[in-house]
């Protein structure tokens, strides 16, 4: 089973630039072991199922929680069964059509 899950997690009380937080959630992510990649708009995560990916967002919000009275989040699933290495794999499949398309 691959789990992907994209998902933003901040403060919305801290002002207009947020990096000092979301960069320890994530230092947390990274410290888990599992793939991830960092997007402007959010990070995307790679798990072999549900239990993991909420635990991820359970840690995230236990790192902010203490530095602020509000935090705010967006979460996308994409659960596919028998599949693995996607975070990858589906770029691979769209540039295999069209060519490189992170320039």
């Amino acid at each position: 089973m691959s789990v992907l899950m994209e998902f933003a997690m901040f403060p919305t009380d801290k002002g207009e630039s947020v990096s000092a937080y979301v960069s320890q959630v994530i230092q947390m992510i990274r410290e888990c072991g599992y793939p991830y990649k960092l997007t402007a708009m959010g990070t995307i995560v790679e798990t072999e199922n549900m239990d993991q990916a909420l635990e991820i967002v359970k840690k995230a919000y236990q790192t902010l929680e203490p530095h602020s009275q509000r935090v705010y989040s967006t979460i996308k699933f994409d659960i596919r069964k028998g599949a693995q290495n996607r975070l990858e794999g589906k770029i691979k499949s769209i540039e295999n059509k069209i060519g490189n398309v992170n320039h």
